[in-house]
């Protein structure tokens, strides 16, 4: 199996940033504005690289040596975090890459960070996401509001994980 592993996001991952703008799958997946304007899409990412807080940790995501998206932890609060995953190149999408680094996210987070329960959030009509979650032995614990999902309206589920 080709190697995945997760290290610190930098400014030279622009360029791969810039592709997944231009991703109409992935932005409309994500809530991305489809060919955002490079000035503000790079001061986003700018501010994801700089980031110091002590209550949100962004990752990036390296599949045979390129950026293929990033996963957090976020709402970082004494054991517990929300995990989020984004994989920027949807031809990627379903072969599994999500979840391995999730899998690493979760090993990460608990042995460096001390987070033993993560909550995570999806879309119903993301089967995929809740295919992944339910892998990683997340339990569904309800189902609060609604989102626009790929162009419609999306019940939203929330999931656990409690180590």
């Amino acid at each position: 199996m080709k190697s995945i592993k997760l290290r610190q996001i930098a400014m030279d991952d622009f360029p791969d940033v810039h592709k997944w703008s231009k991703d109409a799958t992935f932005c409309k997946a994500n809530g991305w504005q489809l060919n955002q304007e490079d000035k503000e899409l790079f001061q986003w990412w700018s501010n994801c690289v700089q980031n110091t807080s002590d209550t949100f940790l962004r990752m990036g995501i390296e599949y045979e040596a390129k950026l293929i998206g990033y996963v957090d932890v976020a709402c970082i609060k004494e054991n517990s975090a929300e995990l989020g995953i984004a994989i920027g190149d949807s031809t990627l999408w379903g072969k599994g890459l999500g979840y391995r680094a999730a899998l690493l996210m979760i090993k990460f987070a608990s042995e460096k960070l001390g987070i033993t329960m993560f909550d995570a959030e999806t879309h119903e009509g993301n089967v995929r996401s809740r295919k992944m979650l339910e892998k990683l032995r997340f339990k569904e614990i309800s189902r609060t509001g609604k989102e626009v999902y790929l162009g419609e309206e999306s019940q939203l589920i929330q999931y656990q994980l409690t180590l």
